[in-house]
């Protein structure tokens, strides 16, 4: 453990980049979480995430100022591919998903090494899927950007929030009733390849999608209702993030995996509680 308090470390800025943007993520990653678990669109995350990192290996190889003006309109673009690729009776969802995320993830590390821009490719590496130190190498810039971008999904969110329910829940339903499902479906895309390239800074590009699905299936086990459900998988994945982070710093562990740790840990005690309670 550190001999270090964590008031010592909330005295450097680093510091408080990292827990700002890990609390951003993590709220919004929570609440689009729910929504993609109920929709069966958990790999998805999954699939952008292995795209975002083969967007970065490209923007490391052109030397650029900062990588997310590249990796964050391809992993969209990539969104809107997939779900379009998904809807072909040909290529169905989940192989179109296999299908980029491997590719991605392969020449994403080929770039890496054959164009290699750091006498530490294995920690580059390393660090873009596992996060274990760019959470804490963030500058102003860059949790500027977090800040944006987060505020943005959470305002759509709001705004949009009957109609992603209605998708969600029923979407031929939706459609009937006039609603352009596609457009929200569309949407929901969108702002996951948003709040993936955001993540990949917290826990790295493998594990993304456990902040997304963790929270929102931890919820699940002890709340029945969707608002209910969503409010819950916020705290749960706030909570977990923050204490992730300290936790952390304290003890000299990878971000990235301690707080992915954490939220199964919050996992194993929501199961308990709902099984516990007979909340079925």
């Amino acid at each position: 453990m550190s001999e270090y308090s964590i008031m010592d470390y909330l005295q450097y800025s680093f510091v408080r980049y990292a827990i700002i943007v890990g609390v951003l993520i993590a709220l919004c990653s929570s609440l689009l979480g729910v929504t993609l678990v109920l929709k069966r669109y958990s790999f998805i995350g999954d699939g952008l995430s292995h795209v975002a990192f083969g967007a970065m290996a490209v923007a490391s190889v052109l030397k650029l100022s900062n990588l997310n003006y590249l990796t964050l309109p391809v992993t969209i673009v990539s969104a809107v591919l997939l779900l379009r690729v998904g809807q072909n009776t040909k290529i169905k969802g989940d192989a179109a998903i296999a299908m980029l995320s491997v590719a991605s993830l392969a020449i994403g590390y080929m770039l890496m090494n054959v164009f290699s821009t750091s006498a530490n490719v294995s920690g580059d590496v390393c660090s873009t899927l596992f996060g274990s130190t760019s959470i804490l190498t963030l500058q102003k810039t860059d949790v500027n950007l977090c800040i944006y971008l987060s505020i943005a999904v959470i305002i759509i969110f709001v705004v949009f929030y009957n109609r992603i329910f209605a998708v969600t829940f029923d979407e031929n339903f939706a459609k009937a009733t006039g609603t352009p499902a596609n457009s929200y479906n569309l949407l929901i895309a969108i702002i996951t390849a948003v709040i993936i390239v955001l993540g990949m800074n917290l826990v790295g590009s493998l594990l993304i999608s456990a902040l997304i699905i963790f929270p929102a299936l931890s919820a699940m086990r002890i709340i029945r209702n969707f608002k209910g459900v969503v409010i819950c998988s916020v705290i749960i994945s706030v909570i977990c993030a923050f204490v992730g982070i300290i936790v952390s710093l304290l003890f000299s562990t990878p971000v990235g995996s301690t707080i992915v740790t954490t939220d199964m840990a919050a996992f194993l005690i929501c199961f308990t509680i709902g099984k516990i309670a007979k909340i079925d």
